[in-house]
């Protein structure tokens, strides 16, 4: 089909858009890269640049030699890991029967959600409950308060809905129980919705810096966003210099390094859940 003069300027216009604001994006991303491989004083000398005069990992050594990166980095991915199969679990256990119609209370129990959904507690009596249950201090407190996100429950819900009923029919008909119709036929069915959801869930976890910093007072279950942020604040070089000291403290070459840490992980397991992502988050967009 041949192009119209107007058309090919828009395509022209729409790609250069494109390009800048990939360009916005990744510039910065490699920019920190190249400073977590650089000296400090190339650091502090040139004001922006994407690849080292001088590469060294001399940052990156101290960092995992250091007991306090290592304890934070390794909290965040339990936290995350646990976290990423307690609020999936949950969200699939409460998803499959809201999604039959004829469960008793189901309207109840939706309109609940979407106010849910509309309307939260606050971060004070989110805190208070938090609090009296015993969590502060507690990783627990990174992840009961958020174990379930009202808007992914309605849409893993709606995924549900759209399954056949005739699978479900004809497994009890050969003898099999609620739980396992949910185990062996609906679960295996809906991995691009587990394996969106659990990347949601993941990112959100691991990004996560006011929970901790709300719940957890105790620097030793500090995890990693919380030291990024002490890293990146004004007095990072007081701060750090207390908790642990050495001869090297490459102060600004550890702020570029890890953020590198902070966000290398979430990059690295989008392309496994990639074939997933984009079959997952269309669920319930085309209606037949």
């Amino acid at each position: 089909m041949k192009q119209t003069f107007g058309s090919r300027v828009f395509d022209v216009v729409n790609t250069a858009l494109l390009v800048g604001m990939g360009l916005i994006t990744v510039l910065p991303l490699l920019y920190v890269l190249a400073g977590s491989f650089a000296t400090e004083s190339e650091i502090a000398t040139r004001p922006f640049f994407l690849w080292p005069e001088r590469f060294t990992t001399g940052v990156y050594e101290y960092i995992f030699a250091t007991p306090t990166f290592v304890r934070a980095l390794i909290t965040t991915i339990f936290v995350t890991a646990i976290g990423t199969l307690v609020q999936l679990a949950l969200t699939l256990v409460m998803a499959y029967p809201l999604a039959k119609k004829g469960l008793p209370g189901r309207g109840v129990v939706l309109n609940m959600i979407i106010f849910a959904m509309v309307f939260s507690g606050g971060m004070i009596p989110t805190y208070l409950v938090v609090r009296d249950l015993g969590l502060l201090d507690s990783y627990w407190a990174l992840i009961l308060p958020l174990a379930i996100n009202p808007f992914y429950l309605i849409i893993v819900k709606s995924f549900f809905q759209e399954l056949p009923e005739a699978l479900e029919e004809a497994a009890r008909i050969d003898g099999a129980s609620e739980l396992m119709v949910f185990w062996r036929i609906v679960l295996p069915l809906s991995k691009p919705v587990i394996a969106t959801f659990a990347l949601f869930y993941a990112v959100a976890i691991w990004n996560d810096y006011m929970s901790p910093l709300l719940y957890i007072t105790d620097n030793t279950k500090w995890t990693l966003q919380v030291l990024v942020r002490q890293l990146t604040s004004p007095e990072a070089a007081n701060a750090l210099a207390t908790v642990d000291s050495a001869n090297f403290f490459p102060v600004e070459g550890i702020k570029f390094a890890v953020v590198v840490i902070a966000t290398v992980p979430i990059l690295c397991f989008y392309p496994f859940l990639q074939k997933h992502f984009a079959k997952g988050v269309m669920i319930g967009s085309v209606k037949e």
